[in-house]
């Protein structure tokens, strides 16, 4: 899955796990298909994994919430002439007050990068994989859609359901579908987000490079889904078992409304 001339398209690709994931599969002699906004980051990506690993880097700069800059990249997610034997439907962001603190028109464009982004990018790559029988589509989902932790949770917790029940529907063609589910990790999320993360002790926190190392020994594996670290496994487990209601009581107390500037 993971060999020399295996072409790996990752969105996000500029920072963080998408970065990450770059590094990891050019590790294993992977070709890259890298997609982000910032053009000057992806190139600066691109030309270091070249130097490091001799890694055949496309850089394809695309704002995925653009209509036009979406299709350009699913075009080339269907091009059978040039195929990607691999997406990583990495891309995404998230709001620092919850729902409905938030401008609307925000929380739609987050919505829109974490569910319909990675069904339409998911859509153009699959008959290209089923006609192969063979590929991979990892979806970065999070350890906040096991949880009511507000409309981020909620569309995280469709990426994990849509990527267990597409695993099931293109096990018959040998396409792999794995859900990553991170939880903490030292990115520039959490600052690009505005998120306040002072009070979390630095165990809690994930290595982006252990997050990827994690994840494709999981699809080797064929694993429907990736949580790195004990901790994280095991708040996993612990979820499946506790009563909902009481859960988001817990977690209500926990988030607050931002301050009104006006008071």
């Amino acid at each position: 899955m993971t060999t020399a001339g295996t072409t790996v398209l990752i969105t996000g690709a500029s920072a963080g796990l998408g970065a990450a994931f770059a590094r990891g599969f050019a590790a294993k002699g992977c070709d890259l298909v890298l997609v982000a906004r910032d053009k000057d980051r992806l190139e600066a990506v691109a030309a270091q994994l070249g130097r490091e690993y001799g890694t055949e880097c496309e850089v394809l700069p695309a704002d995925l919430l653009d209509a036009g800059d979406c299709a350009a990249v699913a075009e080339r997610l269907a091009d059978r002439s040039r195929p990607v034997d691999m997406l990583v439907n990495n891309a995404g962001f998230g709001l620092p007050a919850p729902f409905p603190h938030s401008p609307v028109e925000d929380e739609e464009r987050m919505l829109d990068l974490l569910v319909k982004v990675p069904l339409r990018l998911t859509h153009a790559v699959l008959p290209g994989l089923r006609e192969r029988r063979r590929g991979a589509v990892l979806n970065v989902s999070s350890v906040a859609g096991l949880l009511p932790t507000g409309t981020y949770g909620a569309a995280k917790a469709w990426i994990t359901a849509f990527s267990e029940s597409l695993r099931v529907d293109m096990a018959p063609y040998g396409v792999r579908v794995l859900a990553v589910v991170p939880g903490f990790t030292r990115t520039e999320f959490q600052e690009r987000a505005g998120m306040d993360v002072s009070a979390l002790r630095d165990a809690v926190w994930l290595e982006p490079e252990a997050v990827v190392a994690q994840a494709l020994k999981d699809l080797a594996l064929r694993r429907p889904v990736s949580i790195t670290g004990r901790r994280y496994q095991a708040y996993a487990l612990a979820v499946r078992h506790l009563p909902r209601a009481f859960v988001a009581r817990k977690l209500a107390r926990r988030r607050r409304p931002p301050a009104d500037p006006a008071a």
